[in-house]
């Protein structure tokens, strides 16, 4: 107990004056009532608290001093409180270790017994902060801006690494907002390319009528407006990487010309007729079943044979064991700090809540409500009102959707149309919106709504308006 500091909540100055006796090791501060417990456990939280129930305004009651036990499990969860009192002993003891107490101890108290308790809270206390801080603490990623304790994610790093050195395609798979092109970046600055240029291009956010263009470049004169030659993505990633997120959003008559290059490694600019040769590495992503829509004719075949030749699947966030609360931390020790905040990390319904919570959006989903928690949160520690998301308790309505048995991807679909189908309530069926509250992309709704079966809130309407008009 050398050097712990012990908080002490009694209104009896002799009392007070016992407890610096019984714990001349101990740095000991005294509050009176519980403003000043409020305002001690602000300025410096104590390794423990010594509690007595009877304070005022209420000193032969208990209202007051549950209401401080409340208080300090608000401010600071994990902090170990012995009560003592002498009203109503077992009521109250009981109700005093459902609250959250670590121990209780009757009046008049045994010095000697409380000694005893409070070695016991600090060391257990000692414990749960060292058996916290391993579990926090990621384990060595070789892969800079990575943070992940989850073996699975580690194992997708580690292939990362191995990769970097050589230049065959490789394709990213999982789902939005898991962080692919993190992982392209590291395939690139990890080997040999990484004193080259990385050039990244959105299939889905490009139109088609100008897709061509950006990536094999055109010729002045090649289109109208076209009033000077540009080079496109392909030449200007010459010797480095090229990633091509959202790949499955490729139009098809494309696809055919990405397949040319790839086998040839030279392309010609729109407008052009002379041949340029081009080294550079592909890598690309998807959060599409590139497989499914090969077999259905929508993607080729024989790109994606040669897009795949090494496949990395990232499992998402929900999959990451803690990842969720070791991120969770990570951004809001950074917010905190840009935003000029002083935030003790999240109260303990937030944790539940983002343990439970099945971040569709993933760690992109995440990093904006850690965001928000910490410019909207008004106390000390972070809610799950601040991080808008429901807390665990209150997700008996997704845990109903999931099934009797133990089949996890049937849980995990349930959820996630039920989730979908929530957000198109709260949004008003407008697909973007939706999109934004899943914190995915328009193209991963569409994605999913036809993996779903679900009609797109275009095709019901045309459909009621037929029948209407039938």
């Amino acid at each position: 107990m050398t050097k712990s500091r012990l908080l002490v909540v009694e209104d009896d100055v002799g009392l007070c004056a016992q407890y610096r006796w019984a714990f001349p090791d101990c740095r000991v501060t005294v509050a009176s009532d519980r403003p000043a417990a409020e305002a001690a456990l602000r300025r410096e939280p104590p390794d423990a608290v010594l509690l007595d129930l009877g304070l005022p305004p209420d000193p032969e009651g208990v209202s007051e001093g549950f209401a401080t036990l409340e208080t300090i499990r608000t401010l600071h969860p994990g902090l170990p409180v012995i009560v003592a009192s002498g009203q109503g002993q077992r009521e109250n003891a009981l109700r005093a270790i459902s609250l959250g107490a670590y121990d209780f101890c009757e009046k008049p108290v045994d010095p000697a017994v409380l000694r005893v308790a409070l070695s016991r809270a600090l060391r257990l206390r000692e414990l749960e902060e060292e058996n916290r801080r391993l579990a926090e603490t990621p384990r060595p990623s070789p892969i800079q801006g990575i943070v992940t304790a989850d073996e699975a994610m580690l194992k997708v790093c580690r292939t990362v690494e191995r990769l970097a050195n050589v230049s065959v395609p490789a394709l990213l798979l999982g789902e939005s907002g898991t962080g692919k092109e993190a992982l392209a970046r590291a395939l690139h600055d990890s080997g040999p390319r990484a004193r080259r240029p990385f050039v990244a291009l959105n299939c889905a956010a490009i139109p088609e009528t100008l897709m061509e263009s950006e990536l094999f470049g055109h010729e002045r004169g090649a289109f109208t407006g076209a009033v000077r030659q540009v080079p496109g993505r392909i030449e200007t990633a010459n010797g480095g990487t090229l990633f091509l997120d959202e790949i499955g959003e490729m139009p098809l008559p494309l696809q055919a010309k990405l397949l040319r290059f790839l086998q040839d490694q030279t392309i010609e600019r729109i407008g052009g007729r002379t041949p340029i040769r081009v080294d550079v590495r592909i890598v690309s992503a998807t959060n599409q079943p590139l497989e499914e829509q090969a077999a259905t004719g929508r993607f080729r075949q024989d790109l994606l044979y040669r897009l795949n030749a090494v496949t990395i699947r990232i499992p998402p966030l929900r999959e990451r064991g803690g990842d969720a609360l070791l991120l969770a931390r990570m951004f809001l020790t950074r917010f905190s700090r840009e935003g000029g905040r002083r935030l003790r990390g999240f109260d303990a319904a937030a944790t539940e809540a983002i343990m439970a919570h099945p971040w569709p959006g993933n760690v992109r989903e995440l990093e904006n409500r850690v965001r928000r928690a910490a410019l909207m949160a008004d106390g000390p520690a972070v809610t799950p009102e601040d991080l808008d998301i429901a807390p665990a308790g209150a997700a008996n309505d997704i845990q109903s959707a999931i099934p009797d048995g133990l089949d996890l991807r049937a849980a995990r679909q349930r959820v996630e149309r039920e989730l979908i189908e929530r957000a198109l309530a709260r949004s008003n069926n407008s697909l973007a919106a939706a999109a934004r509250l899943l914190g995915i992309s328009r193209p991963t709704l569409y994605s999913l709504l036809e993996t779903y079966g679900m009609e797109t809130p275009r095709a019901a309407g045309l459909a009621a308006a037929n029948q209407d008009a039938g």
